[in-house]
């Protein structure tokens, strides 16, 4: 055998070795993080496509809205959500999370996230993600995301 094509075996087989062994080190808690950053990145780069791929089928997102004292819960369907995120300039919506908590059981996940918003590089708003997330045919899914918003008290739920 020549030395370029023993060469060529052996960088191809530490590359397969350092990619399995890459598969190894991501936990399941890691693939819960990736799902829900590859949502936030979807948002960021107004991708459609990649919003939906981060939802489970019937995915139901709700927001906690306050109004003059009164609270309520307003539903969005994730196809909904994702034609808006199109709809905006790549880079206009920067949701910044930090992940609190996330826990696991078998294929259901959750994950308490707070986070700022920002609109266009400007603060918007802040609040806490709480998803919940299934694992379907291997893959993590949302099927549920519920939110809070608000302008001030920030700083006590992200540092």
């Amino acid at each position: 055998m020549s030395a370029t094509v023993y060469f060529r075996l052996l960088i191809f087989n530490l590359l397969l070795i350092v990619g399995v062994g890459a598969g190894y080190g991501q936990t399941a808690t890691d693939s819960v993080k990736a799902t829900i950053d590859g949502l936030f990145t979807a948002m960021l780069q107004s991708d459609s496509a990649g919003v939906m791929n981060s939802f489970a089928p019937e995915a139901v997102l709700q927001t906690i809205v306050e109004k003059q004292g009164n609270v309520r819960v307003q539903t969005e369907k994730a196809e909904d959500f994702a034609r808006a995120v199109k709809g905006f300039a790549k880079e206009a919506c920067d949701e910044r999370i930090v992940y609190d908590v996330v826990r696991i059981d078998g294929d259901l996940a959750i994950a308490w996230t707070p986070y700022r918003f920002y609109y266009k590089k400007e603060f918007h708003h802040c609040g806490v993600n709480s998803f919940q997330l299934v694992r379907l045919n291997g893959r993590w899914k949302i099927q549920y995301i519920i939110d809070t918003r608000r302008k001030t008290g920030c700083e006590a739920i992200h540092p």
